[in-house]
């Protein structure tokens, strides 16, 4: 299990049951009413979202965004056109008629072939250290939004249908708020009475009020802020941003029958009512064996999800304001293994944003004919991460202190990938 990294003194059990046994976000937030639905509108922020599609396991890009045809490394998988510049994998037609709308690095070489590390990597720009805990993707955006989202109840950083990296020293307030596709959190004890509850929350509010005034460190008044934002949730109506059952069926068709789908309609209902960072998860490709079986399955269920986000944020003019990121920690092997598979391959593979100033319909870099090298500028995590803090208005100039007072600079000092921009 990838660990939940927290601050000293505050762990994710500690977390969760604190909100399950204390507030339980209680019934009303979470088993959302069926009363009419607000317009989306006017929850709207003035300020830029981000959505990132994670592709846990490392998934082949030489088989999706990079395909080598005919080179004995390529495998049977085959390229189609698109409305951009780019030649996708043929299981994914939907997607090829957004491609004007999203743009193909190909040229990512990064530093972290092991599952756990990359993970890390990709969410943060920074390498695993046992000293320091940085903060990943959807902590920095949270953190960076907070001033222009005072009116915001719900969480600012959610995690769709997996958990994500944690906050790390920017604290617990910050944490990924994890859901499942149908927007439902797991584990959490409903039914408290509403007077049972004030008086919980009442009993916290004083023990964590004694443990700030004996200054007894920060995982105190971290506490204490998720204390204030979980009571906060219980009659919010902003907590009906998670009911995808609003949804009608044309706009559910839109998205397909999965859980990826689901994932990314809820991204597009979190976005649209003023969450800054949603990351949405689709697992199940570290590919070591049936590489191209199960591709033949998995990326008809990325393409209707995918497509149908790019698609539905386009047509409600969500997509000027909303970055969308593709990856996973690394990509595979151009080298094909015995039993068909593909192994981690960190030094050459693809990574897809768009959406918000990002130019789209560009392919970014080149590899070589097999896939083994990148043959132009090579990009790394902390690149990715400074473009899409740039094409989020976050200033690179950013620089954060760690629990160990250490200055860190946002994205680690990674450089705009500027071919994006124009």
């Amino acid at each position: 299990m990838i660990p939940f990294h927290t601050p000293t003194g505050m762990t994710r059990r500690h977390f969760m049951t604190h909100l399950a046994g204390a507030s339980a976000l209680a019934l009303p937030a979470l088993s959302l009413t069926r009363s009419v639905y607000a317009a989306a509108d006017t929850m709207r922020r003035n300020h830029k979202s981000a959505i990132l599609l994670w592709m846990g396991g490392g998934p082949p890009t030489i088989d999706i965004w990079d395909l080598k045809p005919g080179a004995p490394t390529g495998g049977p998988s085959r390229p189609i056109a698109t409305k951009g510049n780019a030649l996708i994998n043929d299981r994914m037609p939907l997607l090829a008629e957004h491609m004007d709308k999203l743009s193909v690095i190909r040229s990512m070489s990064t530093r972290e072939a092991d599952h756990e590390r990359g993970r890390y990597y990709m969410h943060t720009g920074y390498v695993p250290n046992p000293n320091v805990q940085h903060p990943s993707y959807g902590s920095v955006v949270a953190h960076e939004m907070e001033s222009q989202l005072s009116d915001m109840e719900i969480p600012l950083f959610v995690s769709v249908g997996g958990g994500s990296e944690g906050p790390g020293f920017l604290g617990m307030a910050y944490a990924p708020f994890q859901v499942d596709s149908n927007g439902r959190v797991r584990n959490l004890n409903m039914g408290i009475e509403e007077q049972r509850l004030a008086q919980r929350f009442a009993l916290l509010e004083t023990i964590e009020g004694r443990f700030i005034n004996q200054r007894r460190g920060m995982a105190a008044i971290d506490h204490a802020k998720v204390l204030g934002k979980t009571n906060s949730l219980l009659t919010s109506e902003q907590m009906k941003a998670f009911d995808v059952g609003k949804e009608s069926d044309e706009t559910k068709e839109l998205y397909g029958d999965s859980g990826f789908g689901r994932g990314c309609m809820l991204a597009r209902r979190l976005v649209e009512h003023g969450v800054p960072f949603v990351e949405v998860n689709l697992g199940g490709w570290d590919l070591h064996q049936n590489c191209f079986t199960t591709l033949d399955n998995k990326l008809p269920e990325m393409d209707k999800g995918m497509s149908g986000l790019m698609q539905d944020l386009s047509q409600r003019g969500l997509l000027e304001d909303t970055v969308v990121i593709w990856m996973g920690e690394f990509g595979r092997t151009p080298r094909i293994n015995a039993t068909a598979g593909r192994d981690h391959y960190a030094r050459a593979w693809s990574a897809v944003v768009g959406g918000g100033p990002i130019n789209g319909g560009l392919t970014v870099g080149e590899t070589s004919a097999d896939g083994s090298r990148v043959e132009s500028q090579p990009f790394s995590s902390e690149d990715l991460m400074a473009t899409v803090c740039h094409a989020l208005g976050i200033s690179l100039q950013t620089t954060f202190t760690s629990n160990n007072g250490r200055p860190m600079k946002i994205a680690n000092g990674g450089s705009v990938i500027t071919e994006l921009f124009g």
